[in-house]
């Protein structure tokens, strides 16, 4: 026993060794083909949707409007009458934390990519103060009254009305909701491409 031990400690070594070598070339190979596959698209989609989530709001889409009211007050034989012509901006809002991963849909075998959005919100009328203009008739009925004021209310109601069917409106909604499919559509088709992923991204709504 005491001869034959020395002479199987040198092979025991290369075989130790040959086992590490192979085990290296087992992970050189494995790390290579992950590599030329390169990331799941699954892992990367999932990291774009928590980056998009924590974003909170996406403004794909802003627009202008103006709104031009008149109201009418008849008191004691006499009238009034008040034009107001006001300007707004409303935001079209996405709302990403309402973006959840059943929302996703990767298809493997297409390499495709289906994201179903939310509905659009609005966000505003913001009023541009600084632009608003008035027009007005009949002073003796505005100034021995509290018609102005009425016929103020009544108009600044009606025009923050009229700003809002202006925004939901057939062209606007369209271009708002095509804005928000392609900013989603980039946001994850550009982490996927970094990626070595060439895929096809749709983004659709919903409703």
């Amino acid at each position: 026993m005491t001869q034959t031990t020395p002479r199987l400690l040198p092979r025991l070594i290369l075989l130790a060794a040959a086992a590490l070598l192979a085990l290296a070339a087992w992970w050189a190979v494995s790390a290579w083909r992950d590599w030329q596959r390169g990331y799941d698209p699954e892992t990367v989609v999932a990291a774009s949707l928590q980056g998009l989530q924590e974003q909170n709001v996406l403004v794909p889409f802003t627009a202008r409007y103006v709104a031009v009211v008149t109201s009418t007050q008849s008191r004691l034989g006499l009238s009034a009458k008040k034009t107001l012509i006001m300007p707004g901006t409303v935001r079209y809002e996405l709302d990403l934390t309402k973006l959840k991963p059943a929302d996703l849909d990767w298809d493997a075998a297409a390499n495709a990519l289906t994201v179903t959005l939310p509905p659009l919100r609005l966000a505003g009328p913001e009023i541009d103060i600084d632009a608003i203009s008035e027009f007005r008739d009949g002073a003796i009925l505005l100034t021995l009254t509290d018609a102005e004021q009425l016929l103020d209310a009544a108009n600044r109601k009606a025009a923050q009305e009229e700003l809002i069917r202006q925004a939901k409106g057939a062209t606007p909604m369209r271009l708002a909701r095509s804005a928000a499919q392609t900013a989603i559509e980039q946001n994850f088709a550009m982490p996927l491409k970094a990626a070595g992923i060439d895929a096809k991204v749709t983004a659709r709504f919903g409703d």
